[in-house]
């Protein structure tokens, strides 16, 4: 991909992640000052959206990104904002003794920084999540039919969970449209934690492929050495 349409690409998925409206050229170089007329941002487009990075919404002349797309954001430009942290504002010894508060913490935590929904688990036999009302609120998910395919989809947490529980690995997995367990429409991200005893569990987040990427990443990673620690 040629540097011109790599940063058109960038500009193009991050906007889009902010305001989830569909992306004109006119409107590409007015906000980003950009110092390439429409016509050429409109040409640069045409060429992503023919090799599957962007599409046309039928009602706007504007695009939006695809899967392929985020994945390529994902792979070339996402870097984890470091100081993102998702400890809970609590006395730390409350807990000591109960694992399952602690974990429900950090979950509602993850929900209140990320505006997804999160959702935790520990040695296969308990898990909770938690934020599910984020996803409706999405504009993505506003009609009825995406919104019944969700609700079907938030009575599979539990089962995608205990199904997920040993393949997950200790670095954050990134699940995107096809390859997230709960929808084509969602990302899924996920990462394991130790616990005492040769425990493990995992915790994770879900969201529109219109997510924050860099701040979701961080904050599970930030999640894992909390509880980790904790423990």
């Amino acid at each position: 991909m040629e540097s011109r349409q790599e940063q058109l690409l960038r500009l193009i998925v991050e906007d889009y992640i902010k305001t989830a409206m569909p992306v004109g050229s006119k409107y590409l170089a007015d906000t980003y000052q950009l110092d390439i007329s429409p016509a050429t941002i409109r040409n640069e487009m045409g060429i992503l959206e023919q090799e599957g990075y962007l599409r046309q919404p039928h009602t706007s002349a504007g695009r939006v990104p695809t899967k392929k797309a985020y994945l390529h954001y994902l792979q070339t430009v996402v870097q984890p904002h470091s100081n993102e942290s998702c400890a809970p504002d609590m006395d730390e010894s409350d807990f000591s003794n109960d694992p399952e508060s602690v974990l429900k913490c950090v979950a509602q935590r993850l929900v209140e920084i990320s505006g997804e929904t999160a959702m935790v688990s520990m040695d296969k036999d308990w898990s909770y999540f938690t934020g599910v009302s984020n996803l409706f609120h999405k504009p993505e998910f506003q009609d009825l039919e995406t919104a019944t395919s969700l609700g079907d989809l938030i009575d599979q947490f539990d089962v995608v969970m205990t199904k997920a529980f040993d393949q997950v690995p200790f670095e954050t997995q990134v699940l995107i449209g096809s390859h997230s367990p709960f929808g084509d429409q969602l990302t899924t991200m996920m990462i394991r934690y130790k616990l005492p005893g040769n425990k493990h569990g995992l915790i994770g987040l879900v969201g529109p492929m219109r997510m924050n990427y860099a701040r979701n990443l961080a904050l599970l990673q930030s999640a894992q050495k909390y509880i980790q620690a904790l423990f």
